[in-house]
């Protein structure tokens, strides 16, 4: 269901630009894909040309499937439209991605892949977990609703996905990371994990209260921080 725009309400513009579609180094994995083999010399070099061919192919189809969700939602996302505007052909499409739904997970990698570079250049100075966990959903959620069709168009498909998505744990994941020091899923306690994914579910149900203007930026933002404040207080 394609939300009108008018009925959200602009969060504070943010100079970082988290999870907008700007140029990147695009993803490194997915059928056909690998790591790049190093200089284009020796016995490699065929198949590093290669390599880097179907890398530059899968970052253009993710890249022409954001474009038109960010427009009309997933129903644009129609796969003979996302072939034509990549410059590929369907069968190379399908080869990638094929389904919808798995088109839709890579959009959404790519969303978190640009969150992550972000926390990355600019880590949250907040001096308590709960502090550091806001200011990264905020950044996400400022960067989402400057384009709310795509944003409600992943939310939206992800609850209903008949595949495996990586959107909750790897959101769960940068939340351990930047609240408990650095730690990864594997250093973490079990409830450390749980409390996490409880924090980021939260914050999906609130972008999707949002996406149906029910709640305001500062709303979802008061929200986020009770909820902070009381999950992750013995991090």
């Amino acid at each position: 269901m394609r939300t009108p725009q008018a009925a959200i309400a602009t969060p504070p513009s943010d100079t970082e630009g988290t999870m907008e579609h700007e140029p990147s180094s695009g993803h490194t994995s997915g059928p056909g894909v690998g790591p790049d083999s190093g200089p284009d010399s020796g016995p490699n070099a065929g198949h590093s040309v290669r390599t880097r061919s179907q890398h530059q192919r899968r970052k253009r189809i993710v890249q022409a499937a954001a474009a038109l969700a960010s427009r009309g939602g997933v129903e644009a996302m129609q796969m003979r439209t996302v072939a034509e505007r990549a410059g590929v052909a369907l069968g190379t499409l399908y080869r990638y991605f094929p389904s919808k739904m798995d088109l839709v997970v890579a959009v959404v990698g790519e969303e978190i892949d640009l969150l992550e570079s972000s926390i990355e250049r600019r880590p949250p100075s907040a001096s308590t977990p709960a502090g550091r966990a806001v200011d990264v959903l905020m950044r996400a959620t400022r960067g989402l609703m400057r384009e709310p069709e795509l944003a409600d168009a992943l939310i939206r498909s992800l609850i209903l996905a008949e595949v495996e998505t990586p959107f909750g744990d790897r959101m769960a994941g940068l939340l351990l990371r930047v609240s408990a020091g650095g730690i990864g899923r594997d250093q973490a306690s079990e409830e450390q994990i749980a409390l996490a994914g409880s924090l980021s579910s939260i914050w999906v149900q609130e972008l999707l209260e949002m996406l149906r203007g029910r709640r305001t930026y500062e709303q979802i933002q008061r929200r986020i921080e009770i909820a902070s404040d009381r999950l992750l207080s013995d991090f």
